[in-house]
């Protein structure tokens, strides 16, 4: 026999959503509800200072810096060979050989080191 009444049943989607921990939550209250709230007092100066700049470097960098600079631009360089195995003479004195034109200030560089070293050698 029909009734004139419709019978709902809840899909079971719908279902779980209301057994869910946040819709528990909702409905018993928040767990942290039950805390009361403390709010840390600040430090307003502190919060405001700034740490100061960092120094300038006013110095120049010294020659040797920059001729060190160079030698290791000169290391890095792909265009004259490997530098695997060989001092960095060698290295510009086959670039030269192969025609690939190691600039000269660079040999220049390596004379001047290498003297330098045979007078602390002395």
């Amino acid at each position: 026999m029909a009734c004139g009444y419709i019978v709902y049943r809840k899909t079971p989607i719908e279902d779980a959503r209301e057994r869910s921990p946040v819709n528990m939550a909702t409905k018993n209250g928040l767990i942290t509800s039950s805390f009361k709230v403390v709010k840390k007092a600040t430090n307003v100066a502190k919060r405001d200072e700034r740490p100061p700049p960092p120094p300038q470097n006013t110095e120049t960098p010294s020659p040797r810096h920059e001729d060190q600079q160079k030698l290791r631009q000169f290391d890095l360089d792909w265009r004259y060979g490997p530098s695997t195995g060989i001092s960095r003479l060698q290295r510009w004195d086959r670039a030269k050989i192969h025609g690939l034109n190691p600039p000269e200030d660079i040999r220049d560089l390596l004379l001047l080191k290498q003297t330098d070293q045979e007078d602390k050698l002395r």
